[in-house]
């Protein structure tokens, strides 16, 4: 799952702040649904992949990297666009995938005994 996360992560910050990023099929459903898409994807690879970390943690710093992707989209030599509502999208696509892996996988408790 890490290596997964890590080029999903790679994928999609490339995209993001490519100058014209190619055509793809799911641009007909707008941009919002590409953000979606790709933080939810994120955001199940990261949980699954980093349990350890913890689910909270791993939304925060995949919200904060949204932040970041808009913030390098704001360059003019990038000819993008920043919108605060593709941070939105992000972010509640991240928080509500979080919250769905944390009821149907809860969180492993560490082994404490001296064996493990």
């Amino acid at each position: 799952m890490r290596l997964l996360f890590w080029l999903a992560l790679i994928f999609a910050v490339i995209m993001a702040d490519l100058p014209k990023p190619p055509k793809l099929m799911i641009d007909r459903f707008g941009d919002k649904f590409e953000h979606i898409l790709a933080f939810s994807t994120l955001a199940g690879l990261a949980a699954l992949g980093f349990p350890a970390a913890g689910r909270w943690r791993v939304a925060e710093r995949l919200s904060f990297l949204g932040v970041i992707i808009e913030v390098t989209q704001s360059i003019p030599a990038i000819n993008r666009d920043c919108d605060i509502g593709d941070w939105i999208a992000d972010t509640l696509a991240i928080v509500l995938v979080t919250a769905i892996i944390g009821v149907f996988l809860p969180r492993q408790q560490p082994d404490d005994s001296p064996a493990g």
